[in-house]
């Protein structure tokens, strides 16, 4: 288990001056928050189609099968330590050389602000041998195992939080929790952060504002999603000059312990989005960003862009000025809150709020001028697959042909757990461990919503030739307590064989109380240190079955399903006791469709619709999270959310041109960058957020 901080610990400048140094060689070319023009080959192509991964994940991998063969063979030895016989196993997998034998581990966290990412946290620790305890109480080793690793919205903030942290371990947050410019300090609000002291609250979105600005006045798109990044980029960088104002993602690929392949591969997902359409579903497009690219994998883009090099205008791929790119661009604390959401679904719900009318009737004239500016998503400008030719012919007119590439959170489409990047067959995972923190339920626990949706998106336009194993609806996920404790989905890969391919095995592991009321609000925006300590340990304690109070054998459990894919793959007999574990953990296709009282739903997966907005909404938290009381049902049985029609985005496609012409390449103007930040801290101070 985590220990409590230890009073003698003394404050270390070592970390501080290491990131310093590895920052120096990741910083835009500016060093500011605007990017800057570099030289490039004369006949660089910046995009590829998506046949495959990258030839740099590819050689990443070799070097990581490597790390992880090691690690994992100490952790199976570990877990079927009391097995009856698992050598012929361990043997197969690890003996005969062969690495395709070695099973490949991932990891995705979901979404759900500060509450995913320190629950997310918890179920990290432990499973990383860096955490005291993890390792002889835990699941230590199961991280140093793992080959990627994937984050949405507050997931993706645990992610990048450690990845661009030179890989720093959740324990070394911990310990350094006390420390000035330590790591998530959520005692004060992000919008508030000096407290009290309002001249250190005025002097950081000076700071902010400044920021943004000096992007604007550079020719670049700015929106909400700019000053929401450079905020919160404070807490995941503070050693670092105004929370890493310069620090890029693609500088991860620069860090030796990637290099080295001592660490996941991080990925970071969003959803793409045409402003003026009020719907985001299972036919949106789903990007990922890695330290090498970004795109998708779905035939409506079917492309990946080098990261390094966004900003870049560019026309299929190749720079429109020979020699010369863009970079800095991909800015750290953009890519990772790379949408406003928080406060779109905080403003689009807010009939349902007690604000006084003013800042109610504020509020609504600002989100209507927001989205008639489009400024309510992400917009990554100039479009780096402008007219590129790699999309199915299915799709006439799409992304390709817009100027701009707009994107939002990752769960808007109501896929808040990013496994969608992990289940392409190119990258022949597994085994995925889904740590879910929705707040899918009225008390904002999660009901299996988003494995639901991703199961159905197989089915649909932009899920041809993907694979996802059987889940059940979500009344069955509440009815039979799947959504309480930890389940496994897809564990006989003999009754997958009518699926494209066959999928990964799915350890789902959603939040539930063990020591703490883990279910707060994503709205939340500060976490004393006990509540962050608390949530974390909660956090390590799902991951491990309350310390393994629960089931002394969760462990050996976990080896059986991480060895299950390769085991039938190579006809290897299992151990006896695998079979009790799967007899456990593994949904056996019993359904239980009761329907839950109306009183125990929530309303998330009806999009919403407030007639002066033209903006959407994937998933609503409940302004009940929070509370202590026990965890609920929640939703009923999810549905397929209905596609949208093609015809829909020329007219889409025709608006942004048209807007595009008129605004001349900025969204916000000098002054609505500060009234948008006071805005912002206006509204959460009424709903006490702040």
């Amino acid at each position: 288990m985590i220990r409590p901080l230890c009073s003698k610990i003394i404050i270390s400048y070592i970390f501080a001056i290491s990131q310093f140094l590895l920052a120096a060689n990741a910083w835009s070319p500016t060093d500011s928050y605007v990017p800057g023009t570099v030289s490039c080959p004369d006949d660089i192509n910046l995009v590829r189609e998506a046949t495959s991964i990258s030839q740099n994940e590819s050689a990443w991998l070799e070097k990581r099968n490597k790390v992880t063969s090691v690690a994992l063979k100490d952790f199976l030895t570990r877990a079927t330590a009391n097995f009856s016989d698992s050598s012929e196993v361990l043997s197969k997998l690890f003996n005969d050389g062969n690495s395709e034998n070695l099973p490949k581990i991932a990891v995705a966290v979901s979404g759900g602000g500060y509450r995913s990412m320190l629950t997310g946290a918890g179920v990290l620790a432990a499973m990383d041998n860096r955490t005291e305890g993890a390792y002889e109480h835990g699941l230590g080793g199961l991280l140093q195992s793992t080959t990627y690793l994937s984050g949405a919205s507050g997931g993706n903030w645990l992610v990048g939080t450690l990845a661009l942290n030179n890989w720093t371990s959740v324990q070394d947050i911990l310990n350094n929790m006390q420390n000035d410019d330590s790591i998530w300090d959520l005692s004060d609000s992000i919008v508030t952060p000096g407290g009290i002291n309002i001249f250190k609250t005025a002097k950081r979105w000076d700071h902010i504002s400044n920021a943004v600005e000096s992007k604007q006045n550079a020719d670049y798109n700015t929106s909400l999603a700019d000053i929401w990044g450079r905020a919160l980029a404070y807490n995941f960088f503070p050693s670092l000059n105004r929370g890493g104002i310069g620090l890029t993602w693609s500088s991860i690929r620069d860090f030796p312990v990637f290099q080295n392949a001592e660490m996941p591969f991080p990925i970071s997902v969003a959803d793409g989005r045409y402003p003026g359409t009020k719907v985001i579903n299972l036919n949106a497009t789903v990007f990922e960003f890695n330290p090498f690219e970004m795109g998708s994998w779905d035939p409506s883009l079917n492309s990946f862009a080098n990261v390094k090099y966004l900003g870049t205008n560019v026309s299929n791929g190749v720079p429109l000025e020979r020699g010369k790119c863009t970079a800095g661009f991909d800015n750290a604390g953009f890519i990772m809150g790379t949408s406003s959401t928080l406060f779109n679904q905080f403003l689009l719900r807010i009939n349902s709020t007690h604000l006084p009318s003013f800042i109610t009737r504020l509020a609504r004239h600002f989100l209507k001028d927001l989205s008639q500016d489009f400024n309510d998503i992400a917009v990554y400008s100039p479009n780096p697959f402008k007219d590129t030719k790699f999309l199915d012919s299915d799709y006439t007119t799409s992304i390709v042909d817009s100027d701009s590439l707009f994107l939002v959170d990752g769960g808007e489409d109501d896929e808040n757990v990013p496994v969608l990047p992990l289940i392409q067959k190119e990258r022949d995972v597994d085994i995925i461990f889904a740590v879910d923190n929705s707040a899918d339920m009225r008390l904002a626990w999660p009901d299996g919503s988003s494995l639901v949706h991703t199961y159905e998106r197989q089915f649909v336009k932009q899920g041809q030739g993907m694979s996802f194993p059987y889940v059940p609806d979500t009344n069955t996920f509440v009815n039979l307590g799947l959504n309480k404790k930890p389940t496994f989905f897809g564990c006989d890969a003999n009754n997958l064989t009518d699926l494209q391919y066959i999928p990964p095995l799915v350890v789902y592991l959603p939040n539930a109380e063990y020591s703490f009321n883990s279910n707060q609000s994503a709205f939340k925006l500060s976490y004393s240190e006990s509540q962050r300590r608390s949530m974390i340990q909660n956090g390590f304690e799902i991951a491990t079955r309350n310390n393994f109070t629960d089931d002394p054998e969760f462990m050996g459990c976990v080896g059986c399903a991480i060895i299950r894919r390769k085991q039938q793959a190579l006809n290897i007999t299992l151990p006896p006791e695998c079979e009790t574990c799967f007899k456990n953990y593994c949904w056996n296709g019993t359904l239980d469709t009761t329907p839950l009282p109306d009183v125990e739903k929530d309303v998330h997966h009806s999009f919403i619709n407030v007639n002066s907005f033209n903006s959407s909404i994937g998933q609503e938290e409940s302004l009940y999270a929070g509370s202590s009381a026990s965890q609920s049902s929640s939703s009923s049985s999810s549905s397929s959310s209905s596609s949208s029609s093609s015809s829909e985005i020329p007219s889409a496609t025709a608006t942004l041109e048209k807007k595009a012409a008129t605004n001349s390449g900025s969204h916000l103007s000098g002054i609505s960058v500060k009234f948008s930040a006071m805005i912002m801290l206006t509204l959460l101070m009424f709903t006490g957020a702040v």
